[in-house]
Parts: C-alpha cells; sequence; structure tokens
C-alpha cells in the first residue's frame, strides 16, 4: 500500500479519481482568474497547467495531517505545503499561457482566490466543511 492511498481511502482507483477532481477544479478556477485577469483566453491552457499544482497539492497533502514525521508543528506544515503548491502553480501558469513569471504571480494569487473561495463554498453545500 502507497503513502498517499491512507489519505484518500485506499486503492489505485481512488487515487486517480481524486487527481482527475482535483486537476478539474484547478482547471475550472484557473480559466475564471484567466479570463477575469488576462481577458478572453482559451480553456485549453488552464488544462495544460492544472495537473501541475494538483500533483503537487495531493503528494504534500500527508504533511499537513496532524502526527507529520518529519517532527514540525502539523500547521508548519501546511504552510510550506501550500508555499509549494503556489510556486508550482506559479511555474505551471507561466509556461502554460506563455507569461513573465512577474506577471503571472497575480494571477497565481487570483486563482489561489478563486480557488479557496470556491472550495470553502462547495465544502459547505456538500457538508464536508
Amino acid at each position: 500500500m502507497f503513502p498517499l492511498q491512507s489519505a484518500t481511502g485506499g486503492g489505485l482507483l481512488a487515487l486517480v479519481v481524486t487527481f482527475v477532481v482535483t486537476t478539474l477544479f484547478y482547471a475550472v478556477t484557473l480559466h475564471l482568474a484567466a479570463t477575469f485577469f488576462v481577458g478572453d483566453v482559451p480553456s485549453q491552457r488552464a488544462a495544460y497547467a492544472a495537473p501541475i499544482p494538483a500533483a503537487v497539492s495531493i503528494l504534500l497533502q500527508q504533511y499537513g495531517r496532524g502526527g507529520a514525521p518529519i517532527g514540525f508543528d502539523a500547521s508548519l506544515l501546511v504552510g510550506v505545503a501550500v508555499l509549494v503548491t503556489l510556486v508550482a502553480d506559479l511555474l505551471a501558469v507561466s509556461f502554460a499561457y506563455r507569461l513573465k513569471l512577474r506577471s503571472a504571480a497575480p494571477l497565481v494569487l487570483l486563482h489561489f482566490a478563486f480557488a479557496a473561495v470556491l472550495g470553502i463554498a462547495l465544502g459547505n453545500v456538500l457538508g464536508l466543511l
């Protein structure tokens, strides 16, 4: 059993479905943010960039859980995981939208805000939070 399978409930299928749903969520929120920030952009660019932060956030989610093996406080590790995910998102957005890192940074922050607001709203609607 892989370490990430315990976070998704077990099984390789659960891990793949989690990755696909997370990628779809990030693609939708990135396209909304890019449309708001850049203007009319093709949705394929969001689909190109979304798997990178999705994979990074799924791989780092185990370090935000209580009793992390590194020995740091769990809240600090959540912050590190979010920061690393934002850096991965910055690189992916910069590459997919052909923007300089300085120009992509506000788009990534807007994407983070859209994802946070939509994630909290969906979590409340679905009764997960």
